[in-house]
């Protein structure tokens, strides 16, 4: 079974969709997904549906939910192979009914979250080991796995809105070390255009904010990094109260007072007041 998640919502078996329409199966379908393999407990199922206060018809209607999804995978399997055993799989087979709740079987189908998930850990050994051309080739192949917001066309109840900002939270690391990698690589200018949409997307992104001042300050922008700085202090005081962090002050005191080629070889890896805006 192929699922995507990192965009919209697909799920596929022998390239079949059994995605259905209506929005609360999709929801289903989504939790199910994103935990293949795993035990979904019906309670949990029932609060990403209705909250907290659920309908006395919720345990049928989640029942006639799973009914549905596994109708769809009954016509997807029309046209499968038979099994090692020769016989056909039912949908019964790959959605199961476990005491407690369901169980959606991934088998050994495609998932992008976690072809992300290798792709960017191999990136973050490769930063690791100093090996940069390396982690920036293989953190941005895992980020072009992502063709829009996490389960961008489904209703997210609580349990969906936690793996959508785990998801979101991860794709933000691995854009970050990205990014570094890059700038490692002496990429500054490539980086511009790009850092400007995200220090704006994430107004008190520390990292963000100071990886735009060096690439600024690198391709001889020294009064727009600086402005960058006081930009995010500003955000930082108004919304929440704080200063910048440390790493980012001494950064902005190292491009104030140094000179064109103090911060050739500057780290840029600095703390995240809030990664998720």
């Amino acid at each position: 079974m192929d699922i995507d998640v990192l965009g919209t919502l697909a799920v596929r078996h022998h390239g079949a969709s059994i995605t259905p329409t209506a929005p609360k199966p999709r929801q289903v379908l989504a939790l199910l997904a994103l935990r293949a393999g795993q035990v979904v407990p019906a309670g949990v199922l029932t609060e990403e549906l209705w909250g907290t206060r659920p309908p006395r018809s919720a345990r049928a209607t989640l029942q006639t939910y799973i009914l549905q999804l596994r109708e769809l995978i009954g016509v997807a399997l029309e046209g499968g192979a038979a099994d090692h055993t020769g016989q056909r799989r039912q949908a019964k087979d790959l959605l199961l009914t476990v005491p407690g709740g369901y169980l959606l079987k991934g088998g050994e189908g495609v998932s992008d979250v976690r072809e992300f998930e290798r792709l960017a850990g191999c990136g973050y050994r490769a930063m690791d080991a100093e090996d940069y051309p390396q982690a920036a080739r293989l953190l941005r192949e895992a980020l072009e796995l992502w063709t829009g917001p996490a389960l961008a066309d489904v209703h997210t109840g609580p349990h969906l809105q936690t793996e959508v900002k785990r998801l979101e939270e991860s794709r933000l690391c691995a854009l970050d070390q990205r990014v570094e990698a890059d700038l490692r690589l002496g990429r500054h200018r490539e980086l511009l255009a790009e850092l400007t949409v995200l220090v704006n997307q994430y107004p008190t992104h520390e990292s963000l904010c100071g990886q735009y001042m060096l690439a600024l300050y690198r391709s001889g922008r020294r009064g727009e990094a600086l402005a960058a700085y006081q930009r995010l202090r500003t955000t930082l005081v108004r919304t929440m109260g704080l200063e910048p962090s440390s790493a980012l002050a001494k950064l902005q005191r190292s491009i104030l007072m140094s000179g064109p080629d103090t911060l050739a070889a500057q780290p840029t890896r600095i703390a995240s007041v809030a990664a998720v805006g």
